[in-house]
């Protein structure tokens, strides 16, 4: 018997005039309270348990709907406010721990008014990564937004060992593949393109135009660094040095599934292709 049933079933035996220091303390455990504060716990006890029961049936019908596969998704309040961003390599049984029993004693405040949920799939845990971290950085969600500071200097990696990357990863589409480039100064893109190679001069371009791009802003800010004296410790600095080193996460990921540290190419990008178009 759940708790609520427990209360409501002593309440009714007991009439109009409840002992709610007998209830706290035969029901919720808590002994000595005062009068009044029993009263409340008794009272907040009630409300916890319903909001308990509408927060699991949101989740039987959140997971019920969910696809048994790899994406990424978006919990949300009843009003329609995101409330956590997260990936998953199999969506509905990733939503399924979120709404387990076990996890509603520790569960955060704001996890329990989750009432739907959005979700998009992709082809590889790569391409979730990289999505995930997009819509936190545009949502916010209150339960995935950091609070403090990184610790930077813990996450220092030489200069010498980072450089931008291109990785071949499956797509949701069956005839195409996701081109994920990733430079050293955090900016990174996905492009689909088909696996027969229709697209792939086109696409090509385009990721080369991306990765020159970031050679342009890091030659124009040399340049006026040459112009300007010392080294500039102002707001905005700082800001690019945070988003410089937080890509270093995705930019191993990317590495650690390439196995490439060379630079892309055009050639790369096509043997790549035809590597998967043949393996078909």
């Amino acid at each position: 018997m759940m708790l609520r049933d427990r209360l409501l079933a002593r309440l009714a035996e007991m009439g109009d005039a409840p002992d709610h220091q007998r209830l706290a303390a035969e029901v919720l455990g808590i002994r000595g309270a005062p009068p009044e504060l029993a009263r409340k716990l008794v009272a907040q006890a009630l409300v916890l348990e319903d909001r308990r029961e509408v927060w699991g049936q949101a989740g039987e019908r959140i997971c019920r709907d969910a696809p048994e596969a790899p994406g990424v998704y978006v919990l949300k309040d009843a009003d329609g406010r995101a409330l956590y961003v997260g990936k998953a390599v199999q969506l509905r049984r990733r939503l399924r721990a979120h709404f387990a029993d076990r996890r509603w004693r520790a569960l955060k405040p704001e996890m329990s008014r989750a009432a739907g949920a959005e979700w998009q799939q992709v082809g590889s845990e790569i391409e979730a990564l990289l999505r995930e971290a997009a819509l936190i950085q545009e949502l916010q969600p209150p339960v995935n937004v950091q609070t403090g500071a990184p610790d930077l200097d813990t996450r220092e990696v030489p200069r010498a060992l980072m450089r931008d990357v291109l990785v071949v990863q499956p797509s949701i589409e069956p005839d195409s593949v996701e081109l994920i480039a990733a430079a050293i100064d955090g900016r990174w893109m996905i492009q689909r393109t088909r696996r027969n190679g229709a697209d792939l001069a086109v696409h090509a371009r385009r990721i080369m135009t991306f990765f020159r791009g970031g050679e342009r802003r890091t030659a124009k800010h040399e340049r006026s660094a040459c112009r300007c004296c010392p080294r500039s410790s102002s707001p905005g600095s700082r800001a690019a040095a945070l988003r410089q080193r937080a890509s270093i996460r995705t930019i191993r990921c990317l590495r650690s599934s390439c196995r490439d540290t060379s630079p892309p190419c055009l050639q790369t990008i096509a043997s790549s292709s035809s590597a998967l178009t043949s393996a078909d």
